[in-house]
C-alpha cells in the first residue's frame, strides 16, 4: 500500500490537533529530534521515560540522546544484554514512566492514529499509564481513512515487522496477512486513538520522510 500523497502532513496534523493531540512537523529526523528537545521536553516534567519499538523514533536520534541525560531514568524494555525477564519486568515499570515514546502504524485522514501489537507492552502505556506520550511518524504512515489504515498495518506493517524480527509466520514469507493463528502472531492488540484524553497528553511528530515499517 503507498501512502497517501494526497493527504498533506499539514492537513494531517490539522485533524490531529483537533482530535487533541498537539502535533509537531518536521521536514527531516534531524529536525524531530531538536523539536523534541527544545520545544517538548522543556514543556513537561519528565523524570523516568521509557519507549517502544520503532524504526521511525530510533531514526531521530531521540532514544539515545536520552540515555546521556543523567537527570532522566531511562527503564529499558529492548537490548541484547537484558534477561526475558528483565524485559516484562521493565515493560510493565514503563506504564508507570512520566513520558513513553513510539511510533505510528498508520494514521487515518481523520486524524485517527492505529497501532497494533503482539503482546501490548507498545500500545499499553500508549493508552493508558504514562502521563505523556510522544509518537513519531513518517509521511508513509498516512492514509485516507480508518479501513485503509488498519489494511496497511495488516498487509504492510505487520508483514514488514515480522520478518524483521525473524519470526516463522505466513505473512513474513509472503509479505501479506493471513489472519493467521501462529504461535509467533505478532497481530493480537489493536489500540486506535480517536482522542488525545486529556487533550495534549498524546503528542505526535510528523515527519516529511518515509520512515520505519
Amino acid at each position: 500500500m503507498e501512502p497517501d500523497t494526497t493527504m498533506s502532513l499539514d492537513t494531517c496534523a490539522e485533524n490531529l490537533n483537533a482530535n487533541g493531540f498537539e502535533t509537531f512537523i518536521a521536514t527531516t529526523p534531524e529536525q524531530a529530534r531538536e523539536i523534541f528537545f527544545e520545544q517538548i521536553l522543556p514543556e513537561i516534567d519528565v523524570k523516568s521515560a521509557a519507549w517502544g519499538d520503532s524504526l521511525t523514533m530510533h531514526a531521530s536520534g531521540v532514544p539515545e540522546a536520552l540515555l546521556k541525560r543523567p537527570d532522566i531514568e531511562v527503564i529499558r524494555t529492548f537490548g541484547d544484554d537484558l534477561e526475558r525477564a528483565e524485559k516484562i519486568r521493565n515493560r510493565r515499570q514503563a506504564l508507570h514512566v512520566d513520558l513513553f515514546m513510539a511510533g505510528c502504524n498508520a494514521i487515518s485522514a481523520g486524524g485517527q492514529v492505529v497501532n497494533l501489537d503482539m503482546i501490548g507492552n507498545r500500545v499499553g502505556p500508549i493508552a493508558y499509564g504514562p502521563h505523556h506520550v510522544v509518537l513519531f511518524a513518517g509521511r508513509n504512515k498516512l492514509t485516507p481513512d480508518l479501513p485503509t489504515a488498519m489494511e496497511r498495518v495488516r498487509n504492510v506493517a505487520a508483514p514488514s515487522n515480522a520478518k524483521r524480527h525473524g519470526l516463522a509466520t505466513p505473512c513474513a514469507k509472503t509479505g501479506r496477512c493471513h489472519d493467521c493463528s501462529s504461535p509467533q502472531r505478532i497481530c493480537n492488540t489493536w489500540v486506535i486513538l480517536e482522542k488525545s484524553f486529556p487533550p495534549g497528553r498524546v503528542k505526535v511528530v510528523l515527519i516529511d520522510d518515509e520512515l520505519g515499517l
